[in-house]
């Protein structure tokens, strides 16, 4: 039997945009050419997988349409729900409609995630569907190559051959602990899950029985019309708002572990997908978006919908005006050297991978102290990114009118 892929694709974006009425969700922003649910739809598209369930709400139906269309996706479903309600109802719901029978095994995937090489990925299911059963559950964690307070971690131990118990969760955890947890072999919990449908049920009717009988209500009184099955109201805003780890992960003993160490990213802070520009620079890179200037250049890598994304190089020795902007504010990722960052009153040293943020209205400038130079990848963020909006205060080429 296939497995059944169901996209998770309800996520609104805030954490990229906490201050902006212009929020785009994550897993519809063209990053140039690709979309996170574009990429999501063709990680499904291979033989091993049956075709895909979409659990989303009204507000993104339309983009999804396109997306599917897009990707010359012909067979699916899309399970509208009809308010937000975290992740526990939206699996459970998905897996309860009557067309996926009960011990089909379903994978849970996220709209936003990025899987640069899904070779690994997939071999990793083929080898632990055989191990599914009507109780059991698998998470997929990933190996982390940097201690990261915006992921929840888990412990596994080993207890046969090629089978890895989850011990314990944990937290987001600060980065000392986080350090701490990659060193006791902590792996990042990914959201993504393996489950067969009967296990889905038998889980959800022992830990949380109301939102089984609401969820289950919702689907026998749902309307399908065109491949989108609408859930009855009424039932579904009586579920409470749970995370599927809140829900029944934290409350069961048999979870296991697929352990991956692979290229895999959730996009979910400007600094990731920095890092991301910087790794795919040459996919992006165009000559005539070179800018000299006496302090070094800038190349403009991208122009999106209200972001820019541009690398700076700035030369040995080599110093910024004092500025600042009124319509953007401002995300750097050093990738190259330590720079003197001046942001209002203070001063600041910023190491490759370190971060900065720089608030629209705020004074600041880059200095390069060093005999080599430095490069620092930048996210401007604003409905106006443009090079008028610069107010110089201070500059050493001449350039304060």
């Amino acid at each position: 039997m296939k497995i059944r892929p169901v996209i998770l694709c309800g996520g609104a974006g805030t954490r990229l945009w906490p201050n902006s009425k212009k929020k785009q969700a994550k897993q519809f922003i063209d990053f140039g050419g690709w979309t996170l649910l574009g990429k999501t739809l063709e990680r499904t598209k291979i033989s091993l997988f049956d075709s895909p369930i979409i659990s989303t709400n009204s507000k993104y139906l339309k983009e999804i349409k396109n997306h599917l269309r897009r990707h010359k996706i012909r067979k699916y479903k899309i399970i509208l729900e009809p308010a937000k309600k975290n992740t526990a109802p939206a699996i459970l719901s998905s897996a309860l409609i009557k067309d996926i029978p009960d011990k089909q095994p379903l994978i849970f995937l996220s709209a936003d995630h990025l899987i640069e090489k899904t070779g690994s990925f997939n071999n990793e299911i083929k080898k632990n569907k055989k191990y599914l059963t009507d109780k059991n559950i698998f998470i997929f964690g990933i190996k982390p190559n940097m201690p990261s307070d915006q992921f929840g971690y888990f412990m596994t131990k080993k207890y046969k051959k090629n089978l890895n118990k989850v011990t314990k969760f944990l937290e987001k955890p600060n980065s000392s602990k986080a350090n701490k947890i990659i060193k006791k072999g902590g792996y990042w919990n990914s959201g993504m899950f393996f489950i067969r449908k009967d296990s889905v049920i038998n889980n959800f009717k022992k830990y949380q029985k109301n939102m089984y009988r609401y969820s289950l209500k919702s689907i026998n009184k749902s309307k399908t019309k065109n491949n989108i099955c609408y859930l009855n109201k009424n039932a579904f805003i009586k579920n409470q708002s749970k995370s599927f780890d809140f829900a029944i992960l934290e409350k069961i003993k048999n979870i296991n572990a697929i352990k991956l160490n692979i290229n895999w990213s959730d996009l979910g802070s400007w600094r990731e997908i920095l890092l991301m520009y910087n790794n795919n620079k040459k996919k992006y890179f165009n000559k005539k978006n070179i800018f000299y200037r006496p302090w070094g250049k800038y190349t403009n890598l991208f122009n999106g919908n209200n972001f820019l994304i541009k690398e700076i190089y700035v030369k040995p020795k080599g110093t910024l005006s004092l500025q600042k902007h009124f319509h953007r504010s401002e995300h750097w990722v050093v990738t190259q050297g330590i720079p003197r960052i001046t942001l209002n009153k203070k001063l600041i040293l910023r190491k490759p991978k370190e971060t900065i943020f720089i608030p629209q209205g705020a004074i600041h400038r880059i200095h390069n102290p060093s005999k080599k130079p430095v490069k620092i990848m930048e996210a401007q963020l604003g409905s106006i990114l443009k090079e008028t909006d610069i107010v110089r205060y201070k500059d050493i080429y001449g350039r304060v009118n």
